[in-house]
């Protein structure tokens, strides 16, 4: 993780509490403001008249729509209704990125409860979901061991050694189970530059991260039913701005990481956007 995370080196005085590891990201300049926005846009939403009658049917179309954003940041970028028309993503390259996906967003909704007491068992059964049939069975579902290679889009980052990812997993393990009370966005965020950065699966790391990026908005309590999909603000955004927003969080300076949090938040706000424009659909009676 950043050292900007990382503490000054000293050990508490006995019996005091130990440093919130990620407080210095939530206090860098522009990420409460960043964290502020984003919780008025989602309060937003959550107002909206649409919401207290058919909430179920805008999370069902926003985990949808964030599916295919997810599949579009790794390129394959499909229509939303050839989405929703397809039932067959076991052929193609791209129809395998969007099944992954889609499973992997699915499977994301039913991680709540386990993810803060076990993360890395949520991402090993993620990252089965998405990969099952697609790479080799002994790879699938456990972090890449040394030498082994690394498939998907290049992220255009160094790619840490095998032993490293082990450690630094561990610490975002800690991280999520309790030694952070950072708001929502920020740990979303680092959990997702995490695990992008890190690719420490095989395969479809880019599916994972961001699913996971969701279940921490999800579990933390800023978007309990799921209808702000940061997927679609990441694609809507752009490969190459997702790219250097990544390498920022990768750098791991005060300016980088603030790049990386705010990019998260308005990938956030887009999200909040496109269940708006649900909602209002469903009140014209269009959706």
């Amino acid at each position: 993780m950043s050292s900007t995370a990382g503490s000054n080196g000293r050990a508490p005085a006995p019996g005091a509490p130990a440093a919130d590891p990620l407080a210095p990201l939530a206090a860098l300049p522009g990420v409460p403001e960043a964290v502020d926005s984003v919780r008025t846009s989602v309060d937003r939403v959550y107002g909206h008249r649409i919401m207290r009658r058919r909430s179920s049917e805008v999370s069902a179309e926003a985990a949808l729509r964030g599916a295919r954003a997810s599949a579009a940041v790794e390129g394959a970028d499909w229509a939303l209704e050839e989405v929703r028309r397809r039932s067959d993503f076991g052929t193609e390259a791209e129809a395998r990125t969007v099944g992954a996906a889609l499973r992997v967003t699915a499977e994301a909704g039913q991680l709540l409860d386990i993810w803060q007491q076990s993360p890395l068992r949520v991402l090993a059964r993620l990252h089965l979901v998405a990969a099952s049939g697609a790479a080799p069975d002994d790879s699938v579902g456990r972090p890449r061991r040394p030498g082994e290679p690394v498939e998907g889009p290049e992220i255009g980052l160094e790619l840490p050694g095998a032993d490293e990812v082990a450690a630094r997993l561990d610490g975002l393990a800690q991280l999520v189970t309790g030694s952070t009370s950072v708001p929502a966005l920020v740990l979303a965020a680092v959990v997702h530059g995490e695990l992008q950065t890190l690719c420490p699966f095989g395969s479809c790391n880019g599916a994972v991260a961001r699913a996971a990026e969701r279940i921490v908005l999800v579990g933390s309590g800023l978007d309990p039913k799921a209808i702000c999909p940061a997927e679609v603000g990441h694609a809507e955004l752009g490969r190459d701005a997702y790219r250097a927003a990544l390498a920022g969080y990768a750098s791991g300076t005060p300016e980088g990481m603030t790049a990386w949090i705010t990019h998260c938040g308005r990938a956030v706000e887009l999200g909040v956007r496109e269940s708006t424009a649900v909602c209002e659909a469903m009140q014209r009676g269009a959706a």
